[in-house]
């Protein structure tokens, strides 16, 4: 009869702290997803600059002389600019034969096209800028630079992405605290811990076509926090 009446206490007391329980559990249960985003723009910290040029004639002896003779004053131009000789790479020249040619015909008016290409890789981005706006004083010693194409681009880039990542990455979890409290407020409620959180990717892309060396770094950061009432 003791133990009866013990349990059927027991069941009482669960009874009546079931509602309290369920209630506590559905609060936590409450929550917001919110997205922070943060943008930074930046100036690209390297550059990789392809000069490219060909050479044609029938005498392959004076193409090759020709040739040596423009990359040479490719390489004037260059180290003028500002730029170290480690930061200068010469290609091998690619020497077409088109009389060895197996396709078309031999009516063409040069046997040889050699073409070169001379590239820069540096972080003087500030002098590649530079020695950009002033490749025709190449043209006008009759070197026949090829413009920007598919094969050979100029590209700039932006490496200190981890200079940046920690301040970025608080900038976007501020943002998302920020839109997450306002609609807790919105609605009457309280906000409350974070109940998880995701660092999207950062992306890094050319803010427009006309200055490619001026980067926008993008990140967003997903969080969801518990809401209270």
């Amino acid at each position: 009869m003791k133990n009866t009446l013990i349990s059927a206490i027991a069941i009482v007391v669960a009874g009546a702290m079931l509602p309290i329980s369920v209630a506590k559990f559905k609060s936590y249960d409450r929550t917001v997803d919110v997205k922070g985003l943060c943008e930074q723009e930046v100036k690209a910290d390297k550059v990789i600059w392809p000069l490219s040029y060909k050479v044609m004639g029938n005498d392959l002896a004076t193409v090759l002389a020709e040739t040596e003779r423009n990359n040479s004053a490719i390489g004037e131009f260059l180290k003028a600019g500002g730029l170290a000789e480690n930061e200068i790479t010469v290609n091998t020249p690619l020497i077409s034969d088109k009389f060895a040619s197996e396709y078309g015909n031999n009516d063409r008016v040069y046997r040889y096209l050699v073409t070169n290409v001379i590239t820069v890789c540096t972080d003087n981005v500030d002098a590649v800028l530079a020695m950009l706006g002033r490749q025709s004083e190449l043209v006008k010693k009759g070197i026949p630079l090829i413009g920007d194409n598919w094969e050979n681009k100029t590209q700039f880039k932006f490496e200190a992405l981890n200079d940046i990542k920690p301040q970025m990455i608080e900038e976007a979890t501020a943002n998302a605290r920020e839109a997450a409290g306002k609609f807790a407020k919105d609605s009457g409620s309280r906000l409350g811990k974070i109940k998880s959180a995701t660092q999207g990717t950062f992306s890094i892309d050319d803010r427009d076509s006309n200055t490619p060396y001026i980067k926008r770094v993008r990140v967003v950061t997903y969080v969801t926090y518990y809401i209270k009432n």
